[in-house]
Parts: structure tokens; C-alpha cells; sequence
């Protein structure tokens, strides 16, 4: 009989933890843009926040060998509290008199770049948590919780803000931020096994070759093919989010922001929730189908305005994204060690997102000079590329499915995939 995975201590204290600090993570992200549009009144001002909200999710390679190296279970925990404090600054900022844009905008990188610690150290542990043969249902569950709170919490802030105002939802998402403080101290597992001593030179030294390692590993793989549809993609979706305030708010109002956003969540979960089907299926033919029918529908969701027909189609268009971005990390982990997990996963999170803040930063400005429903009509176009990309790269479309995927598959270098002890 295969073990429940609730049952599983860690797990279900990671599961709680991730709820716990993706609900913060909504609120923040949601409140914040709009009262940067609010403070601002331009187009231009929500695509530099969110310019610079996603900036340091670029930078996540170089978290990635401190994540394997450091306490998975200290990590968060201090990051969280860090979080907490950042964003109790906002209100304390208004009650003293001295909110403006110009505050918000300083203050959202900085709690972004602290949320670059927790995705790679939560996908670091998963393996050594369970088993190699619940990894995809571990994933699939791990972005429920993702999805599924952003879901939820990206409508009820949309609609919670005209009602109760952003600088309450602010003091409660600093509470929320401690509680997942709280669930993350309570982890146990084994600590990693790294007790040789090393001077601050040795230690620079070791960090620059790991992370040489985890960038070789991407790069001499064909990991790095799936990045070139993945870079101009997520430039499309970067400009998406920087307009969507602006696109739902111009004849609709926060609450439609808050809807629209929730789509997305719902079609990321579903995808998630279908993958432990999907993912018997070719990884190769699969990617080229979803894509392409996740690019007419966001083309068909820009056609319907903004509607209940239109977020229902908006949310079908991300589908394809939540069940292949758990399918293929899920095959990734189960080929790589443990001991390289963590700077693996952050080359390819930072890789894949490197175009995100450009094309938040660009839609923003543009969507001033074109209008916001041009820049959402062409970001439709990005997905229906990734359709096209894999159908047209014959080591993409032949992929095998992913609890068949082996190193050779993916092209990985010698000894990238061995076991590590110790």
C-alpha cells in the first residue's frame, strides 16, 4: 500500500508552510500594484513595479548553491519573518504621513527578492522528503497550494480592496507572513551533511564552482532549448501582468483585476491537477498540443473583452503552463541528485524569467502609446509560439514522456546525474 503523503510529517508541514506564504504572497503582489496604479495613475508605473518586482527572480542562480548548502528549514523561516517586517512598512509609512509611489515601488523588490529563496530551497527538499514515485503527485499538490491560494486570494484581495482598503490588507499580510514563520520552524529532518570547516576564501571558491556547475549542467543539456521559448513567453507574460491593472481598471474597477488574476491561478491549478494524468503521455506532442490550444484561447478571451466569458478563456490559456511546468520538473528531479537540486532548479527559474521584468517594464510603457488591450492581444502570440518553437525543433518534439525522460534524453553532461553521498 503506497503511503499517504499527509502522513508524512515534513510534507504536510511544507504543504501548510507553502500555503501559508503564497497567501502572503497574493495579497502583497495584488494590493501593491494596485495601489501603485492608484498612486501613480499610469500604465507606466505598474509595469516598473512590475519591472522590479520580477527583477530578482533573475538573480535566483545565485541563491541556488547557497540553498543546497544552508539549512532548508532556518532558510525559511528567516525569510518569512524578513518578509513580515518589509511589509508592515507600508502601513507604518502611511500612518506617519510619507506613502507614495516612490515607497511602494522601494519596498516590493526587495520583499520579491526575498521570496527567491523559497521556491528553489521548497523544490530542493521535496526528494528528500518522499519518495522518488509520489514526486509528481508531491508537485502537483505543492502548486494546488500555489495555485490554488493564489487563486482564491488574488479575487478576494481584488474584491476586498475597494471594501476594507490596501493598507489594511497590508497589516494582515504581515500576519499571515509570521504564521508561515511559525509552520516552517516546526520542520525536522535530518540536517545536510556539510560539517568540514572552510575559511571565507575556500568558501568563495566552492560557491563560484557550484554555481559554475548548476549553469554547465543547464547549458550543455538540452534544458537550455526549453529556455528559448520559455524567455520570449514569459517576456509576453511579464507585459500581461504590468497591463492587466489597467486593461480590467479602465472599465471595470479592482474587482475584475482581482477575477482576472484569479484565471490565472485557476488555469495554472487545473493544469497542475491534470498532470499525474498527462504526464504518460509524449512530452514532445503534448507541449505542441496544449500550447496552441492555450494561445487560441487567450486570442478568443482578448475578442471577448472584459467579461465572465472572457476570464474563463483567459484562465483555459494558462493550463497548458501548470500541467507542463509540473510534468517536466517533476521529471528533472527524479534524474538529477539531491546535492544538485537547488542551483539546477535556480539557473533554470532564473534563465526562464530573465525576460519577465523586461516585458513588464516594456507592455507599461507601450500600453500607454497602443493601448493595454494591444499588448494583451500580443502576448497571445507568445504562447502560440511555444507551440510552434517545440514543433519546429525535431529534439523537442520527440521527447518521450516523463516517467520515461532519462539523462540521455535530456542530454545531460557525465556525472550530472550521479548519486552523491554524503
Amino acid at each position: 500500500m503506497k503511503e499517504h503523503l499527509f502522513r508524512n510529517r515534513n510534507f504536510s508541514f511544507m504543504f501548510t508552510g507553502r500555503i501559508l506564504s503564497n497567501m502572503g504572497d497574493s495579497i502583497y503582489y495584488v494590493a501593491a500594484m494596485w495601489l501603485v496604479y492608484e498612486l501613480g495613475g499610469s500604465a507606466f508605473y505598474t509595469g516598473l513595479a512590475g519591472f522590479l518586482t520580477m527583477l530578482p527572480t533573475v538573480l535566483q542562480f545565485l541563491i541556488g548553491p547557497l540553498v543546497d548548502r544552508f539549512s532548508t528549514k532556518k532558510l525559511l523561516t528567516i525569510v518569512q519573518l524578513l518578509q513580515a517586517g518589509l511589509i508592515l512598512m507600508i502601513p507604518v509609512a502611511h500612518f506617519i504621513g510619507y506613502l507614495n509611489v516612490a515607497v511602494i515601488l522601494t519596498i516590493m523588490p526587495i520583499v520579491s527578492m526575498m521570496n527567491q529563496f523559497t521556491y528553489p530551497a521548497q523544490t530542493a527538499v521535496l526528494p528528500r522528503i518522499i519518495k522518488k514515485e509520489q514526486l509528481v503527485k508531491g508537485n502537483a499538490l505543492f502548486t494546488f497550494a500555489y495555485q490554488g491560494v493564489d487563486m482564491i486570494f488574488n479575487a478576494l484581495t481584488g474584491i476586498l480592496l475597494p471594501l476594507i482598503g490596501a493598507i489594511t490588507l497590508f497589516m494582515m499580510d504581515s500576519a499571515v507572513f509570521l504564521a508561515a514563520a511559525l509552520v516552517y520552524s516546526a520542520l525536522r529532518f535530518p540536517a545536510k551533511k556539510n560539517t568540514t570547516k572552510r575559511t571565507l576564501k575556500e568558501s568563495t571558491i566552492l560557491y563560484k564552482h557550484e554555481l559554475t556547475e548548476g549553469m554547465m549542467i543547464v547549458f550543455r543539456s538540452y534544458m537550455a532549448i526549453f529556455l528559448v521559448a520559455s524567455v520570449i513567453a514569459n517576456g509576453a507574460i511579464g507585459a500581461t501582468y504590468a497591463i492587466l491593472p489597467v486593461y480590467t481598471g479602465e472599465s471595470a474597477g479592482a474587482s475584475w483585476y482581482g477575477w482576472y488574476l484569479g484565471a490565472i491561478s485557476l488555469g495554472l491549478l487545473t493544469g497542475a491537477l491534470f498532470a499525474p494524468v498527462l504526464f504518460r503521455f509524449p512530452l514532445g506532442r503534448l507541449t505542441i498540443i496544449l500550447y496552441l490550444l492555450g494561445g487560441a484561447s487567450w486570442i478568443l478571451s482578448g475578442l471577448s473583452g472584459i467579461s465572465i466569458i472572457g476570464a474563463i478563456l483567459f484562465g483555459l490559456a494558462w493550463l497548458p503552463i501548470g500541467a507542463t511546468n509540473v510534468i517536466t520538473g517533476a521529471a528533472i528531479q527524479s534524474i538529477l541528485p539531491p546535492h544538485l537540486m537547488g542551483r539546477v532548479f535556480s539557473v533554470v527559474a532564473s534563465m526562464s524569467a530573465v525576460a519577465m521584468p523586461l516585458g513588464s517594464l516594456f507592455g507599461g510603457s507601450m500600453a500607454d502609446r497602443w493601448g493595454s488591450g494591444i499588448i494583451f492581444m500580443s502576448a497571445a502570440g507568445a504562447i502560440v509560439f511555444i507551440s510552434i518553437f517545440w514543433l519546429s525543433v525535431s529534439k523537442l518534439r520527440r521527447l518521450p514522456s516523463s516517467h520515461e525522460l532519462s539523462a540521455e534524453d535530456l542530454h545531460l553532461p557525465e556525472n550530472s546525474h550521479s548519486t552523491n553521498i554524503g
